[in-house]
């Protein structure tokens, strides 16, 4: 059953996110338990009225980027993924003052080249 928490990204609307946890591999022939699968978490965030993306091109259905990594000019290029950036979608460090203000902890995604 997964487990509902509340998070300050939401503050004042009925946000919660819904985790559940990896399920466990089978066990391994010959041993008595199964092994906790590690690196697999399903996180959905349920957003109220407004949703998660505060304001990036709303007019459009699904905000959809792509970018092909060997085009893109520098080695290492940050996307954001708090939807604050004034640059979207390249990250502007906008997510260092959300975080602080909602004590959450997203950062950008890294692409290497």
């Amino acid at each position: 059953m997964p487990a509902t928490m509340a998070t300050p990204f939401c503050a004042g609307s009925t946000c919660c996110l819904s985790v559940s946890p990896p399920a466990a591999a089978p066990a391994a022939p010959g041993r008595g338990r199964a092994r906790p699968r590690l690196g697999l978490v399903a996180v959905r965030a349920e957003a109220g009225v407004g949703g998660i993306n505060p304001s990036i091109r709303k007019e459009e259905v699904k905000v959809v980027d792509t970018v092909l990594a060997g085009e893109l000019s520098k080695p290492l290029t940050p996307y954001c993924r708090c939807w604050r950036s004034g640059t979207f979608p390249l990250c502007d460090g906008s997510h260092v003052k959300h975080n602080k203000e909602t004590g959450d902890n997203v950062g950008p995604l890294l692409v290497k080249k």
